[in-house]
């Protein structure tokens, strides 16, 4: 318990502010683990060019579904 209160105490200031404002960082970490996710499973692939175009593709493939669901949505 006293770990806890040590930890709010110190960020306390970061904790007020998301409370305060409804922006979030939650895409750009969609992001950075789907790159990781592709780092982990792609290991060997011979070219680093390989790597950035496997990314563009994936993340192409997440715009078209995000796409399709808003127009479901419409």
């Amino acid at each position: 318990m006293e770990v806890t209160r040590k930890t709010f105490k110190r960020c306390l200031s970061d904790l007020l502010n998301a409370a305060k404002y409804k922006q979030s960082n939650g895409c750009l970490e969609r992001v950075n683990r789907k790159i990781k996710q592709i780092e982990r499973t792609a290991y060997g692939y011979r070219s680093f060019n390989h790597l950035v175009a496997r990314i563009k593709l994936e993340e192409s493939k997440a715009v078209i579904k995000e796409r399709a669901s808003s127009y479901l949505v419409a």
